[in-house]
């Protein structure tokens, strides 16, 4: 209903998405880019938004990268973050040039998820970490979210932490569900 990745909707509520969204958990984030086996200077926050993940962390030089043009306005405007459009599936980034990726909130939005992870392992450099944080589907309130989401016309399609494990494993990613939960937090670092 929405276009790939959901992203006409982002469009549309973009104005409003922080008065709605709380924000990121930053230490759940920071203990995921712990696994990170190198430091990190350069992160790339695919699918942030409005940048309510990246306002969460500090340190790095962070690039906000998403589909959505509005959401992308509301990172430079409201927050005055770095901000790229472009897909997941297709990172305009040279081949191990980053240090660390998070993707908060928004893995299950993404279109093709295996390009997104394949493209998350080729840019990472070695020892960089791809941190995501998503929703459980077989916990009761991720049953709640998926129902909701699909209620609405959203395209979302999500994992379980095992199964997420398991698929950046398959891209050369060294994974670590990091915790668990209506929330989880799983991380891949860059063989």
């Amino acid at each position: 209903m929405y276009g790939l990745g959901d992203v006409t909707f982002f469009d549309r509520v973009a104005p409003l998405y922080d008065l709605a969204m709380p924000p990121a958990d930053g230490a759940a984030l920071a203990a995921g880019l712990d696994h990170a086996a190198r430091p990190i200077g350069r992160l790339l926050d695919v699918g942030g938004g409005s940048g309510r993940a990246a306002a969460a962390l500090t340190g790095p030089d962070i690039t906000v990268v998403d589909a959505s043009v509005g959401m992308l306005s509301r990172a430079r405007r409201g927050r005055g973050l770095s901000g790229l459009a472009a897909d997941a599936g297709r990172l305009p980034f040279r081949d191990a040039s980053v240090d660390a990726i998070t993707v908060v909130d928004a893995f299950h939005h993404l279109p093709d998820h295996e390009a997104a992870l394949a493209e998350a392992a080729r840019v990472l450099a070695p020892g960089g970490a791809l941190v995501v944080r998503e929703f459980d589907p077989e916990h009761p309130l991720g049953r709640l979210l998926v129902a909701g989401e699909h209620a609405i016309g959203m395209t979302s399609r999500f994992h379980t932490p095992a199964d997420l494990a398991a698929a950046m494993d398959a891209v050369d990613l060294d994974p670590r569900i990091v915790d668990r939960g209506f929330g989880y937090t799983v991380v891949g670092v860059r063989r």
